[in-house]
C-alpha cells in the first residue's frame, strides 16, 4: 500500500498495569510515541495482577525509551533489609 507505515515497535517494558500507565506519560513527556499491549485484558480480568501490560515503542526511539525505563527503575528500586 502506498504510504503504508512500516515501523516496527519493540517492548521498552512489561509489568503492571499502573506501572505501564505512568511509564507511558514518562515516554510521552520525553516526546517519545508508545502504546500499550494487553491493557484491555487486565481491564477484564480478575485479579488485575494476573496479566502484565507491555509497553511498546518505535524502534528508532528505542534507545531514548530505555533511558527513559533505566531512570523510572532506578528511582523505584526498593532496598533490600
Amino acid at each position: 500500500m502506498k504510504g503504508e507505515d512500516k515501523t516496527k515497535l519493540a517492548e521498552v517494558f512489561s509489568g503492571s498495569l499502573w506501572e505501564a500507565d505512568l511509564l507511558k506519560s514518562m515516554l510521552d513527556d520525553n516526546g517519545i510515541a508508545s502504546v500499550t499491549k494487553d491493557a484491555m485484558v487486565v481491564n477484564i480480568t480478575l485479579p488485575v495482577t494476573a496479566v502484565e501490560v507491555a509497553v511498546l515503542v518505535n524502534e528508532k526511539d528505542l534507545e531514548a525509551a530505555r533511558k527513559v525505563v533505566a531512570e523510572y527503575k532506578n528511582n523505584n528500586e526498593q532496598p533490600t533489609t
